[in-house]
């Protein structure tokens, strides 16, 4: 028997002063202004607890000049989630904004693709442009857990445990990842980074950071396959994901396995 978890996004961040073109190639309006969330996704049953990404602290904000409303910690507080508490976190990728509180969570084992970590410390990383997305302290906060036997890795797709699994689709980066997860209403799929917006997967748009366009487009078929239903895939960027789905403790968490609001158009 397949076990069923609870499924929460927390919104840390946001920036503002985008544009379509910093979210779509080849876009038909792409001055026109478009917000960006940030967030972290919780896994839980019971007593378990998964962390999906860990968002970044203040220190990254300010070298970046990216604000967050909260650090990753502070962000768990709502769940009443303790750093020392998380055992799994499941890093979808080693970008800034998704492996930037690795250090924060001491008895954590981290799930990560093995592309994952060889892109991110191979001769790739030579040319900055592929650089840019990633900082030196959070791939060193990857070596250290590898180095705790706190590090697994993984190679396509591979049960995490039951009712949670990762899929390997590439892309944005190249070891990106996206979490299956058993939910109360289906197969849920945190598309993280596979689909920054709604807009990405449903009129297949590639964001402008990929570095195989063709992984990003097989991506989007990919996502709509492993979940239950269209209103069960969680882009990782989308400030709809606030609209859709019912707040939930606090203004900046959602749950999500309870499904979305009678407003939203994908049901």
């Amino acid at each position: 028997m397949t076990d069923v978890w609870e499924v929460y996004a927390i919104n840390y961040a946001q920036r503002q002063g985008r544009t379509r073109a910093d979210s779509f190639l080849f876009d038909d309006h792409s001055s026109s202004a478009h917000q960006m969330e940030y967030y972290i996704w919780v896994l839980k049953q019971g007593t378990d607890v998964i962390l999906v990404d860990t968002g970044y602290d203040h220190e990254e904000a300010k070298k970046r000049g990216r604000p967050i409303r909260l650090s990753p910690v502070e962000a768990l507080a709502p769940l009443s989630i303790h750093p020392e508490q998380v055992k799994s976190i499941i890093c979808t990728h080693l970008h800034y904004d998704h492996a930037g509180g690795l250090h924060l969570f001491p008895n954590a084992t981290v799930h990560l693709q093995q592309a994952e970590m060889t892109y991110a410390t191979g001769p790739c990383m030579c040319h900055q442009v592929l650089r840019m997305p990633y900082s030196n302290n959070h791939i060193h906060s990857a070596i250290d857990k590898l180095y705790s036997d706190k590090l697994v890795f993984h190679t396509g797709d591979s049960t995490v445990t039951s009712g949670v699994s990762v899929h390997l689709v590439g892309g944005h980066s190249r070891g990106l990842q996206v979490v299956r997860v058993f939910t109360d209403s289906g197969w849920l799929v945190l598309a993280s980074d596979a689909s920054h917006y709604y807009e990405n997967y449903l009129e297949n748009k590639l964001f402008p950071i990929v570095v195989d366009a063709e992984d990003m487009l097989a991506g989007f078929s990919r996502i709509r396959n492993l979940c239950t239903h269209a209103t069960l895939i969680v882009p990782g960027h989308d400030p709809l994901v606030l609209d859709y789905f019912p707040e939930t403790y606090a203004s900046f968490v959602r749950r999500l396995d309870k499904g979305v609001v009678d407003s939203c158009p994908l049901q």
